[in-house]
């Protein structure tokens, strides 16, 4: 029985993997909602995403125009 002697070992480094894994969801959560919000504050201020303008233009040409 000698697997027994490493079992504090194994229980540690699935309690900080668990830690580790959950940390992670935590602050991807997090962030995720402070992206939505501060979206919805720019879409209040009235700028939009050049997604939903359905524009075809590509960017530099949108830059070429408006220098």
């Amino acid at each position: 029985m000698e697997h027994i002697s490493h079992m504090p070992f194994i229980i540690a480094s699935y309690a900080a993997a668990g830690v580790v894994v959950g940390a992670l969801i935590a602050w991807v959560t997090l962030d995720f909602r402070t992206q939505r919000r501060a979206l919805a504050d720019l879409e209040t201020r009235g700028v939009t995403r050049r997604s939903a303008t359905g524009g075809s233009r590509r960017p530099i040409e949108q830059a070429r125009e408006k220098a």
